[in-house]
């Protein structure tokens, strides 16, 4: 079902902070760091194996040949120079100190842990390449680990930042739905071959994800996002300059 992995990551989030709620210290930081490393390594293979899935087919002659691997190198390199431009992942942190800025201001700590677990959970490239892969395919891998994580997370903030942390759900469950159900209602637009390199992008994307996890690499993924939407735009060109 369209949209599940969205409901799933909500109720991660949703119970996650009741847990937090109950047992109020926490979760000692050895076994967390432990944890977080443990779902950088699975985001990582996750990502690995969906874009291994899409690099690779079977030829003729029953051996394994790549494809896309021009495309991905063009989309990434100018989705970098994009976003570079745009300056995504600054005006993301941005946005995120003014939010934490303006509600701070406000008694109470429910709009904070609101605003503060709703920033988290909603403002990153796993939130976007997770519900753009359960529209265009149905693949919910991805927003799955995205629930561990942020069941995870819940935890410690509702431990420490209370029942607002349980609210951020909502939002969640808002904007992860809306992208999958906008990707679901344009899947029947785009060919078979452009969702597949939509996917080999994701995949990579989400590889990154799990690198920054282990502390391994600081990629600036948020910058990059924008090579997800390249495929459909050079498919679009192809259609309206066939010499393209």
């Amino acid at each position: 079902m369209i949209g599940i992995g969205t409901i799933i990551n909500a109720l991660a989030i949703g119970g996650g902070a009741v847990i937090g709620l109950l047992i109020k210290n926490g979760i000692p930081e050895r076994i967390k760091t432990t944890i977080m490393q443990a779902i950088g390594l699975a985001v990582f293979v996750i990502g690995l194996s969906g874009s291994l899935k899409e690099i690779f087919q079977v030829a003729a002659g029953g051996y394994l040949e790549t494809r896309f691997t021009i495309l991905m190198i063009i989309c990434l390199v100018l989705g970098g120079i994009i976003g570079e431009l745009l300056r995504i992942e600054e005006r993301l942190a941005n946005l995120g100190d003014w939010l934490q800025k303006r509600f701070s201001r406000q008694d109470g700590d429910l709009v904070r842990g609101f605003v503060t677990a709703s920033l988290v959970y909603c403002v990153g490239a796993m939130a976007v390449v997770g519900a753009l892969e359960d529209g265009l395919t149905g693949n919910i891998n991805i927003l799955l680990s995205k629930s561990l994580l942020d069941g995870i997370t819940a935890v410690v903030f509702g431990a420490s930042l209370g029942a607002g942390v349980a609210l951020s759900a909502l939002p969640v469950l808002l904007y992860q739905g809306a992208i999958t159900l906008l990707a679901g209602t344009v899947k029947t637009l785009l060919t078979a071959t452009v969702i597949s390199q939509t996917s080999l992008l994701g995949g990579v994307l989400i590889m990154s994800i799990g690198l920054n996890l282990l502390e391994i690499t600081e990629i600036k993924i948020g910058n990059l996002l924008p090579a997800i939407f390249l495929p459909v735009l050079i498919d679009l060109l192809r259609l309206i300059l066939p010499v393209f």
